[in-house]
């Protein structure tokens, strides 16, 4: 059995092709600047990687240059697109879906209808779902969801200090995100104590550009840093984390920003970046260095 697993963003999307029965990577690359340029580098284990510039102006085309990869004589691994089994697509949000499901039609409805919720990474992953089901129909294509970690919060824990009607009417709770990685993670804790994970409590913790924890008691996550979205909890690399609530009014006020130019800044121009000056990005910080930027210098050092 082989699958196909695919992680739509925005501008990019990450592939792997497991061989189920052989437990391998068959191969796995990314597309990147979907939209813009395009480019594309596809690896293979034990042999050199292919990198392209691509037009990519859609994740149709990106999808399509993957399966056609896949399929080449010089740089494939499999002789036929009939070979992959099914397709697995990764959401960081599923609302109230609390496990990996079949994505039909019902539920990508449901999916779509949160996109509210979910502005930022609900739209390229439905486009990545959409690219694969045009390319190959028949296909099964299962949603492995982020959140569903996170169905053993007690109330107390994914209840906010609000008005109650705004969950029950608007859905606003903590959610909790990266759930696939804090899933694992507690699961090789567990191994490398060499005890049973219903025995144990643990702390974990996903850290990256952006950064999470959670609590998980006798094999279950019963807290999490993350809330609504993924921009609560830690300081991240462009994320704000937690702050004072009454900041963001402030601001708008002083700016006289739009709620999606507010959004914005916390979401991509915060964190360590919005302290920093400079980006994680090495690029930015050797860019900024030529211009004479001494916190970007100590950066790069």
């Amino acid at each position: 059995m082989k699958i196909l697993v695919v992680n739509a963003g925005s501008s990019s999307l990450k592939y792997q092709l497991f061989d189920m029965d052989a437990h391998t990577v068959l191969a796995k690359g990314l597309c990147e600047k979907i939209g813009l340029s395009g480019a594309i580098t596809h690896k293979r284990p034990g042999k050199p990687n292919y990198e392209a510039d691509y037009p990519m102006p859609t994740h149709n085309e990106a999808i399509a240059l993957v399966l056609k990869l896949l399929t080449d004589p010089e740089y494939g691994v499999i002789d036929s697109v009939d070979e992959i089994t099914a397709v697995g697509h990764r959401f960081a949000h599923g609302g109230k879906i609390t496990k990996s499901s079949i994505l039909d039609d019902d539920t990508m409805h449901y999916i779509e209808s949160i996109i509210p919720i979910n502005p930022l990474h609900g739209p390229p992953a439905i486009k990545g779902v959409n690219a694969c089901r045009a390319l190959m129909p028949g296909k099964p294509m299962v949603g492995v969801f982020d959140t569903s970690f996170y169905s053993t919060l007690d109330k107390k824990a994914y209840v906010y200090a609000l008005p109650y009607e705004w969950y029950e009417k608007y859905g606003v709770r903590r959610y909790g995100f990266h759930g696939t990685s804090h899933r694992f993670v507690s699961a090789e804790a567990a191994k490398f104590v060499g005890r049973p994970i219903e025995e144990l409590k643990i702390v974990t913790c996903h850290l990256g550009n952006g950064s999470s924890m959670s609590c998980v008691k006798d094999g279950k996550c019963f807290d999490t840093s993350m809330g609504l979205t993924p921009l609560e909890g830690l300081i991240m690399g462009t994320r704000c984390g937690s702050i004072d609530p009454a900041i963001v009014p402030f601001i708008m006020e002083k700016k006289g920003l739009t709620p999606e130019e507010m959004d914005t800044l916390m979401n991509k121009k915060s964190g360590l970046l919005g302290i920093s000056g400079v980006s994680s990005d090495k690029r930015d910080v050797e860019e900024a260095a030529l211009h004479g930027n001494k916190r970007a210098q100590l950066a790069s050092d």
